[in-house]
């Protein structure tokens, strides 16, 4: 169970930064971020999240947002795995 938690961590992890990368790309690139490559790797990472977030979200959320709901969800989920982690460590240094 604990490893299955360090992996869900790390793919959370690896969602979270593409998120934040494909932001902060979103700033510098400007107009021009569609003709990005990294850009484009970054959108295709965070796609399936972008289309669950926009699945959970009510209707009248504008699609302009979810990208910053999808990111309380991934900050949302990486706290409760490292809770989850730290009572499975906890546990099983005690026990």
């Amino acid at each position: 169970m604990y490893q299955l938690v360090i992996i869900l961590k790390g793919v959370n992890e690896v969602a979270l930064m593409a998120l934040l990368g494909q932001g902060a790309l979103y700033i510098l690139a400007g107009s021009r971020r569609d003709s990005n490559f990294v850009y484009s790797l970054l959108k295709s990472i965070t796609a399936p999240i972008m289309k669950v977030t926009r699945w959970i979200a009510p209707r009248f959320i504008v699609d302009q947002h979810i990208g910053f709901l999808a990111l309380f969800f991934l900050l949302l989920l990486e706290t409760i795995l490292i809770l989850l982690k730290i009572r499975l460590y906890l546990a099983a240094a005690v026990g």
